[in-house]
């Protein structure tokens, strides 16, 4: 089996199923039509199987069309995110080198200002050449389809480069589509499921769309470079979505700029996942209790595809119930993920002893493109190097405590930013917040607080500072210094980009 069978299997079974629902609907049918034109159009300029076709575009209909029909033609598929800057698209095209860019009008000069681009062709979807040149295709299943293996390469996640310069993360198609099968039980998605994708259709392919194209269900895009609150409540009412994904940072912004009286626009919402980054347990107190147990929590990387623990709704449960505990935990091992904390020996760790996180399973990547040193670093003996430092409690239940990369050093003690984090979010004027370590003369490092306000909210340094003062945090703990900026920089997946706002108090020097 491979994804490009997938979808014409569905479309066999369920030709008028619908594959996109919203204003450009599209049927399974239409789909794999469309999608074999696009592979007839591949094959015919000489394509050979394994080779990458990057697409650069936002979130929109023709996705899907093209995921699929570069399945289908044995290419690999390698989406980018439009907010990246030159420099990581240069970076990536030197190490994926596609033989075909795909773009749109909007973005074809961020294109052509590659140096790397060289002959490499560049294809506008907005054209009528394009769709012309898809049209003078068959529109039958491409003989190509049947010689792919489950070994053959089908996609390129690039990181979101947290950590340095993106890593081109290789999946073949046997690795997606077991990842397809947990994401599709552990998320509850099945045919008749429609799910709305907010996030970008290059860190989503994983994720959400293939598990949706395998079982069948529908999907819609909504416009990654912005987030309304409102607009997003109103699609999940008008189109009776039953699942999306959002990162906190979005889900703090539904809780917030949400009117209580649009409670009843997610009604049909039966399924909401989350994560990618932090959250505290006093917010995810409110989201439960203003829109119900629709909670899904996963916690992974890209590296793995995605899933590799989940909190869920029972979990959320549980937490709100009888133990408030659970609410700080990102869940249990998923299904075919095997999961381990362990110490700098790797051996497994103690009940409550803190360890490195790392996975095992058939979803685990095969590794990083063209990039052995690094796939050697964190993927070893079968075991995916998370980098995160976790607990582990009698349950099997692993709390996150944060990546050893973020790790305030003040005296030669390990002081993890979220727990401070986790305790300034309780504080009722605070949106987001970041906590890093900054140079200190005498302790190695201080620590520093970095926060946004909610609308109409006002409030001094020193009432944070004050707050955490007299919360649990031991002394060492509080905040040195707090600021209070207008907004956070985000990565391009929008997670809150805590390198940069280290940067700005290190500079380029060294950092510890």
């Amino acid at each position: 089996m491979n994804i490009g069978l997938a979808v014409h299997r569905n479309a066999v079974r369920n030709p008028k199923s619908e594959a996109l629902f919203g204003s450009d609907s599209l049927s399974y049918e239409e789909l794999d039509k469309r999608s074999n034109q696009i592979a007839h159009y591949l094959l015919s300029q000489g394509y050979e199987k394994g080779q990458r076709v990057a697409v650069l575009l936002p979130n929109r209909p023709e996705i899907l069309e093209l995921i699929t029909g570069i399945s289908k033609a044995a290419l690999v598929y390698v989406g980018l995110n439009f907010r990246l800057g030159l420099s990581e698209l240069e970076e990536i095209f030197h190490n994926c080198t596609p033989v075909l860019v795909i773009t749109d009008t909007e973005h074809l000069k961020q294109i052509n200002e590659l140096s790397d681009i060289g002959e490499v062709p560049v294809k506008d979807v907005d054209t009528e050449e394009w769709n012309a040149n898809l049209d003078q295709n068959s529109d039958e299943l491409p003989a190509a389809v049947d010689a792919i293996t489950p070994d053959d390469d089908f996609c390129i996640v690039y990181t979101s480069g947290t950590t340095g310069k993106p890593k081109g993360v290789l999946f073949d198609h046997s690795r997606s589509l077991q990842h397809a099968t947990v994401a599709c039980i552990e998320y509850e998605i099945e045919q008749m499921s429609r799910y709305l994708i907010q996030i970008p259709h290059n860190s989503s392919v994983n994720i959400t769309i293939v598990p949706c194209l395998t079982i069948g269900a529908s999907i819609s895009f909504r416009d990654s470079r912005n987030f309304d609150p409102l607009e997003f409540a109103d699609q999940i009412e008008r189109d009776h979505v039953t699942h999306s994904f959002l990162v906190p940072t979005q889900l703090m912004r539904l809780l917030d700029k949400l009117p209580d009286s649009s409670n009843e626009k997610l009604k049909s919402l039966t399924t909401l996942g989350y994560g990618s980054s932090p959250i505290s347990p006093e917010r995810l107190k409110e989201l439960v209790s203003r829109f119900g147990l629709i909670f899904n929590q996963l916690y992974g990387m890209a590296e793995i595809a995605s899933i590799g623990t989940i909190l869920r709704k029972e979990d959320h449960h549980f937490g709100l119930t009888s133990n408030p505990k659970l609410l700080a935990s990102c869940g249990q091992p998923s299904l075919a993920v095997n999961v381990r904390v362990v110490d700098e020996n790797g051996k497994t760790v103690q009940e409550g002893e803190r360890g490195e996180v790392i996975f095992s399973g058939p979803h685990v990547m095969k590794g990083y493109f063209r990039d052995r040193d690094r796939t050697d670093e964190v993927l070893v003996n079968g075991w995916m190097h998370s980098g995160d430092i976790a607990e582990v409690d009698e349950n099997g239940f692993i709390y996150i405590v944060d990546r050893k990369k973020n790790l305030i050093i003040r005296g030669g003690l390990n002081i993890a930013p979220t727990e401070i984090e986790n305790v300034i979010y309780r504080h009722e004027a605070v949106l987001e917040v970041s906590v890093v370590g900054v140079p200190d003369p005498e302790w190695g490092e201080a620590i520093v607080a970095v926060l946004v306000l909610k609308d109409g909210f006002e409030t001094q340094v020193n009432e944070i500072k004050d707050f955490c003062a007299k919360s649990e945090l031991t002394s060492i703990k509080v905040p040195e210094r707090i600021e209070i900026w207008e907004d956070l920089p985000k990565n391009a997946v929008g997670k809150i980009a805590k390198n940069e706002i280290r940067s700005l108090f290190w500079g380029t020097g060294r950092q510890v």
